[in-house]
């Protein structure tokens, strides 16, 4: 990279790093091009980036931004992954490292908050926003069913006594 690639590159960082809510940084020494590739597919997927970068050249796109607190990770074939939504992309690195041990995640921020490797798979572990909206149309519609479910519940009890009485009834006339 000439000097014009990298500066370019760091105005690139620079902007991810002002617009990413999620930045995850992975140790990934000695992994093989169709391991990378397998990996930036499932990312992809999961709406986030995976790239791998110099670290003199993440350190200066991370100066003064909320992600700073970041910089000492940056030691050896290191690679960013960064999304919007935090969980997916935790979600597909950790299930990525636990098949293949030549990818090792070392940490990353979440805003303001710098994570670490555990608190990373922690945040993994923890349900999508998909899920998450799942769960709460789940919660609010669970209510109105049991209320309809509740005030037919009589009526059907009502219709059911005066079909036994007519049934009764016809018996006794016949």
């Amino acid at each position: 990279m000439d000097r014009t690639e990298k500066r370019a590159f760091v105005e690139f960082l620079t902007n991810v790093f002002g617009s990413a809510s999620t930045v995850i940084v992975t140790h990934n020494k000695g992994l093989t091009v169709a391991d990378v590739t397998e990996l930036r597919q499932r990312i992809r997927a999961a709406g986030a980036t995976y790239k791998v970068a110099k670290n003199r050249l993440v350190s200066r796109a991370l100066d003064g931004t909320q992600f700073d607190g970041l910089e000492p990770l940056f030691k050896g074939p290191t690679a960013i992954s960064w999304a919007d939504e935090p969980v997916a992309v935790a979600k597909v690195l950790v299930e990525f490292a636990k098949k293949n041990d030549k990818l090792v995640v070392l940490g990353g921020a979440l805003g303001n908050q710098t994570l670490s490797a555990d608190e990373v798979k922690g945040l993994a572990e923890l349900p999508s926003l998909d899920e998450l909206r799942g769960q709460l149309v789940g919660m609010i519609s669970t209510p109105a069913t049991r209320i309809a479910v509740a005030s037919q519940a009589p009526a059907a009890q009502l219709a059911r006594v005066l079909g036994a009485y007519a049934r009764t009834g016809d018996k006794e006339a016949a």
